[in-house]
């Protein structure tokens, strides 16, 4: 008999009515269809990376950041938990690779990965919706798959449960460093009362 724990279950399976990973698909899905901006946050990070550059996408949804850094030539490795979030992002951007995981115990070299990545992305309030109290774990497991000074880019909301206080706790013991931080990923100012925030840190 296996005396295993079982990983804590993300928020976005505890914290949503069933169905809503379909509808989060299709929602971005009706988005590109109307033209709308969805690529921010690759912009943002790929003008901070040089070009060619290894990018992890850790909590990559359903493709969207990391098939836009891919167009802009880099090589994306999109990681998620939601098997049908995975499944979209196969069909809708095709070129990076795509690995169902849980970043609470991510080992990428359990899939043959053995690079160090030069930046790492979470975006879309990918910190809230983790586990409550497994920040510092998931940001560590990030960590350590990159390079030396590599940039780590984060953007979430306070609104979702998760605090810029407890993030920055989960940084300093993830052994990331905060370089930047703004309040919205076209790089507006941050100050304490700006409920989003994107943070750049960096590893030691």
């Amino acid at each position: 008999m296996s005396n295993m724990t079982p990983n804590p279950l993300p928020r976005w399976f505890t914290e949503n009515e069933e169905g809503h990973s379909q509808r989060f698909v299709e929602h971005f899905r009706d988005l590109r269809i109307k033209g709308t901006d969805i690529e921010g946050e690759a912009r943002l990070l790929d003008a901070i990376v040089a070009p060619h550059s290894l990018i992890l996408d850790a909590g990559c949804g359903a493709g969207r950041i990391a098939g836009a850094l891919h167009r802009r030539g880099h090589r994306v490795f999109g990681v998620d938990i939601d098997p049908i979030l995975i499944e979209a992002a196969k069909i809708d951007y095709p070129g990076p690779t795509w690995i169902q995981a849980d970043l609470y115990d991510l080992d990428l070299d359990s899939f043959g990965l053995k690079e160090k990545f030069d930046a790492c992305i979470l975006a879309g309030n990918v910190m809230p919706y983790i586990a409550v109290g497994t920040g510092a774990q998931v940001l560590s497991n990030v960590a350590k798959h990159l390079r030396n000074d590599a940039p780590v880019v984060v953007g979430f909301s306070q609104a979702r449960g998760y605090s810029l206080k407890d993030f920055d706790h989960d940084l300093s013991i993830a052994n990331l460093e905060m370089d930047l931080r703004f309040s919205s990923w076209d790089l507006r100012p941050w100050t304490p009362d700006s409920d989003y925030s994107v943070t750049i840190a960096r590893t030691r």
